[in-house]
């Protein structure tokens, strides 16, 4: 079954709410309305993931600077010197689970910040995530900033603010330089 990563688009924003909702339930569920907002942003990078003609995963990221936070339902704020990639959410639908597709995501947009000069990588981890993102290289951060410690615990309990350098030997951590290839391709 052919799969193809590509930008999130408006059009995409039903079909990602109901992956959001089938992977998150409904506490953690943005809207539509802030959605679309994020997408207007200059500093998007979201991505989406077709597979069969269907939407089965969705990344939603943007370029920031290191140790600033995007609250939940918050927008995507442009900062006039990113550093970071920031990934904001990642969702892949329970019936496609299990088939790779989340590093499918990942790694072209890992690719693309470099390229584009960015050092780091960070991410709130909730839900027990930590540990996936741990194998991905990612650490826990000190967020020294009383704001920015409040804007992870928008999240709940148990979220934690993790990052990374983006680059390490001359690729993106964790990635695979051959995929990577042929995804540019």
């Amino acid at each position: 079954m052919s799969v193809v990563v590509r930008p999130l688009a408006l059009s995409d924003l039903a079909d990602l709410l109901a992956v959001q909702l089938a992977c998150y339930g409904e506490g953690f569920v943005e809207s539509g309305e802030v959605f679309a907002r994020r997408l207007a942003s200059p500093a998007n990078c979201s991505l989406v993931l077709v597979q069969g003609g269907a939407v089965c995963a969705y990344l939603a990221a943007y370029r920031s600077v290191r140790g600033k936070v995007t609250p939940l339902h918050g927008d995507f704020e442009a900062a006039a010197e990113p550093d970071t990639l920031y990934l904001h959410d990642m969702a892949v639908s329970p019936a496609c689970a299990g088939q790779g597709l989340a590093r499918t995501l990942l790694q072209p947009l890992w690719a693309q910040a470099a390229a584009e000069g960015l050092r780091h990588t960070a991410l709130v981890s909730v839900q027990g995530t930590q540990p996936y993102w741990q194998r991905h290289g990612y650490a826990l951060q000190v967020l020294h900033d009383a704001e920015q410690r409040a804007r992870v615990a928008s999240y709940g309990d148990g979220a934690v603010y993790m990052a990374r350098a983006l680059w390490e030997s001359g690729w993106p951590a964790g990635c695979d330089k051959q995929r990577v290839a042929m995804t540019r391709q």
